[in-house]
């Protein structure tokens, strides 16, 4: 299990290298190109890759002192990645001695000793690097990048828009993987009846105050996914950030949604719940891949009123028709995930966020035309950064005075910053979730 479990890793990890894939995506590739299905070698995969990628830069920084004067990104790719892991592993999984010796013979029968050869010397130097002594010689700003895991453009923004306390908080967050929540689906039955089946299914749950349906995962005897209750749709696994958007969103039965940037379906069979599946969800996606998990999704969870649409929302929406309600999650840099997803940091960089911005500033606009008078379009993203969110829906509303901002309710987190005090902020080490931003405008009649 060990070896294949490594291997896996190993493959993962190259992918997302070579093709900037994420964890999951990685990982799922691996898998079936591996076959592997020990579901014991697949969770200590998942962990091992997603804790070295989380670690990336401070893993980077003790390879290229090591193995000066070259530098890590000069190695064949699979020897990259196991001098990664096995770094981590070291210095974070404290292993002992006799464990590395262990580790470094698993990567000699994965690669070929060859392979290796000429880094025997590495993996002791590796073992013995002391990195307090190291860091000494650095700058505030480089220490507390390495430290916290953090490109060092996204110390410097987070200290410039936060302050240095608040900004040290958020950046400590993203260390440790976020709790998972689930979405209790009332579509397939009473919250009693299903909380009981997911009690026989070992899930072990805690409600969350001020939210409906939502509960923070204590302990499950196996993955989620591999429940007689997730195959029966009882629940989806979704942030609480991302059910508070469908929440301030209250679609009501009869109505007709668009939910743009829909995939892979967490806020359109929700609103369908809260619609009790009566009315119309126009779901837009441009990705096919993903529409595809949508109607996979769409389905296990009951839904009868979503019509899936192939469309890139930067361009005007083939829809003919004015709706009652409009919900745009767009793609964004994800800085409030980076927890949950700590493979987004290591893609972007300092201009990141003002591309993002003109991405989202043309699905805005084009969602906005088709809402009717006396509307409501919700705009949400898993983005910490201002560019992204109150920058742009102050432009908005500048330029479109018809569209006036209402309280982001249910309230469960912070007010907007620059004055946008009805819009809602989430942060992870205030409200132990993604870092999360909605805002609610109605269309004047």
């Amino acid at each position: 299990m060990l070896r294949e479990a490594w291997t896996l890793a190993i493959e993962a990890l190259s992918w997302m290298e070579l093709e900037g894939l994420n964890e999951k995506l990685a990982l799922a590739r691996a898998s079936k190109q591996l076959e592997v299905k020990d579901v014991n070698a697949l969770r200590l995969a998942h962990k091992m890759v997603l804790e070295t990628t989380r670690k990336r830069n401070l893993i980077d920084y003790i390879l290229n002192k090591v193995l000066r004067p070259h530098l890590i990104g000069e190695f064949k790719l699979g020897v990259r990645q196991f001098l990664r892991l096995y770094t981590h592993e070291i210095h974070f999984g404290k292993a002992k001695f006799e464990e590395a010796i262990e580790m470094v013979k698993t990567g000699r029968a994965i690669l070929g000793w060859r392979e290796l050869h000429n880094l025997e010397y590495v993996f002791g130097e590796i073992f013995n690097f002391n990195l307090k002594e190291n860091i000494k010689e650095l700058n505030d700003e480089e220490k507390i990048s390495l430290l916290t895991y953090n490109p060092r453009w996204f110390v410097r923004y987070c200290f410039r828009v936060f302050g240095r306390n608040e900004a040290l908080k958020i950046l400590e967050s993203g260390m440790k993987s976020p709790p998972t929540y689930i979405r209790l689906n009332t579509l397939k039955g009473t919250e009693k009846k299903i909380l009981k089946s997911l009690a026989t299914d070992g899930i072990r749950l805690k409600k969350i105050e001020g939210l409906r349906y939502t509960y923070r995962v204590l302990s499950t005897e196996k993955p989620l996914n591999r429940t007689k209750s997730f195959a029966e749709g009882l629940f989806y696994i979704q942030d609480l950030a991302s059910c508070l958007a469908a929440e301030v969103a209250d679609p009501k039965p009869n109505m007709t949604v668009l939910d743009v940037c829909a995939a892979p379906g967490a806020k359109t069979s929700f609103m369908a719940q809260l619609m009790e599946n009566r009315g119309l969800i126009c779901s837009i996606d441009y990705s096919r891949r993903r529409m595809n998990v949508w109607k996979n999704e769409i389905k296990r969870m009951g839904v009868k009123i979503a019509k899936p649409i192939i469309a890139d929302a930067c361009n005007p929406l083939p829809l003919n028709a004015e709706v009652d309600l409009v919900v745009l999650d767009p793609p964004c840099t994800s800085t409030g995930a980076f927890a949950k997803l700590p493979s987004a940091k290591w893609r972007l960089n300092k201009r990141s966020p003002f591309k993002m911005a003109e991405i989202q500033w043309k699905m805005l606009l084009n969602c906005a035309e088709k809402m009717k008078p006396g509307g409501c379009l919700i705009y949400s993203t898993c983005s910490i950064c201002l560019e992204e969110n109150e920058l742009l829906i102050e432009r908005f509303i500048r330029l479109f005075p018809e569209f006036k901002l209402v309280k982001a309710e249910p309230w469960i987190g912070n007010p907007g910053l620059r004055g946008l005090t009805k819009c809602q902020r989430l942060y992870p080490h205030l409200h132990n979730c993604n870092g999360f931003f909605v805002a609610k405008l109605i269309r004047e009649t």
